[in-house]
């Protein structure tokens, strides 16, 4: 298995023929993605188009308030096959020099930045200079110093800034995170998060470091990271963290293997989370309160999500994750809307500080403070 991404879509692959729900859900409610729609559409020009840029690609051909107007990359191969498939004019078309020209261009909206962690500093600062709104895959940056200059970009551009946090729309986790605040579960007292697999291709960027920012930390572990603090409620005040390293050779310096790491949140709850590129079978959130618990296993890959609690089995319907995320992200950029829980850059900026810590705590074997 060689990323990330093959790993959440292996998990995946039993629900590929179901992407999209009914217009009935299972509890009666109507499913929106359903429903006519003739409010305004989110046109979005795509940058890299990898693998997970083709999943995106294709999740918005079901979207109502989100539609694929443009691309953005460095393979001209790539750019006609896209342009054939999903039927994008020549015009719309821009490679990695050229790109700013999407300033004039009033079919894009904006721009969803799926390249390597390293380059989105730059990309994402370049697109909201040119006055379009920009979606960042996560990790938003591969520090919070270069978080923070997006976050201020953005700002001063007048645009919006928002990461993929596909899961924070994932009705399952939703439903815990509801109990959650409902009291339902008493007071938070654990958290512990899983995530990992074991990475293949020794050349893949993601174990390079000067692309990809760290190892698994940034790639996998980050949804441990999120999932803590979305789960417990709280934004985790210390962070105490030890690394494991095997091999050393595929593993380089500055590519973390295998790092457990334990936050502290100001109720006293605590979390123990693991991020790893070695082991298989690690993608499960758990969370216990005084009066029950909710469990997703697995928890965050690209569906189904299953999950459970201590009044039984979640039965929330299954919608394909990327149709959801765009669809809302369209609502949050041209409506307004509030998402339960937030995808925007201050967001993505509190996920890059705490890793920040975690590497700081395993370079200096110590408890590390956090205020994000």
């Amino acid at each position: 298995m060689s990323s990330r991404r093959s790993f959440l879509q292996k998990l995946a692959a039993p629900i590929v023929a179901l992407p999209l729900l009914s217009e009935k859900t299972k509890a009666g409610s109507i499913n929106p993605l359903a429903m006519p729609y003739q409010g305004p559409v989110l046109r979005v020009a795509i940058m890299g188009l990898g693998s997970y840029g083709r999943r995106v690609a294709d999740a918005m051909v079901a979207c109502k308030k989100a539609k694929l107007t443009g691309v953005i990359s460095g393979t001209p191969s790539k750019i006609k096959e896209w342009q054939s498939k999903f039927n994008i004019p020549e015009k719309n078309c821009y490679n990695y020099e050229n790109f700013d020209q999407v300033k004039n261009n009033p079919d894009i909206d904006a721009v969803y930045v799926i390249t390597p962690n390293a380059l989105h500093h730059d990309q994402v600062i370049r697109v909201a200079k040119a006055g379009k709104h920009v979606i960042c895959e996560k990790p938003m940056a591969i520090n919070a110093k270069e978080g923070q200059e997006m976050v201020d970009a953005c700002k001063a551009a007048k645009v919006k800034l928002l990461v993929g946090y596909r899961l924070h729309f994932e009705p399952k986790t939703l439903e815990i995170v509801r109990m959650r605040k409902d009291g339902e579960l008493g007071k938070i007292m654990f958290f512990q998060g899983l995530s990992g697999f074991r990475a293949g291709d020794p050349t893949q960027w993601r174990l390079n470091k000067q692309l990809a920012g760290g190892g698994a930390m940034m790639d996998i572990g980050i949804y441990s990271i999120n999932g803590s603090r979305y789960m417990v409620g709280e934004e985790p005040i210390w962070v105490t963290a030890q690394e494991t390293k095997t091999d050393p050779v595929k593993f380089k310096a500055g590519v973390d293997e295998t790092i457990q790491f334990q936050l502290g949140f100001p109720s006293g709850a605590v979390a123990s989370c693991l991020s790893t590129y070695n082991m298989n079978n690690l993608d499960r959130f758990f969370l216990n309160g005084e009066k029950g618990f909710g469990e997703l296993l697995p928890a965050t890959g690209y569906g189904p999500i299953r999950g459970r609690t201590h009044k039984g089995e979640l039965d929330q319907p299954h919608i394909t994750h990327q149709t959801v995320q765009m669809e809302e992200m369209a609502g949050i950029i041209l409506e307004g809307k509030q998402p339960i829980i937030p995808v925007d850059g201050e967001e993505g900026l509190r996920d890059l500080k705490i890793i920040d810590a975690i590497y700081a705590a395993v370079k200096e074997g110590r408890k590390v403070s956090l205020k994000v």
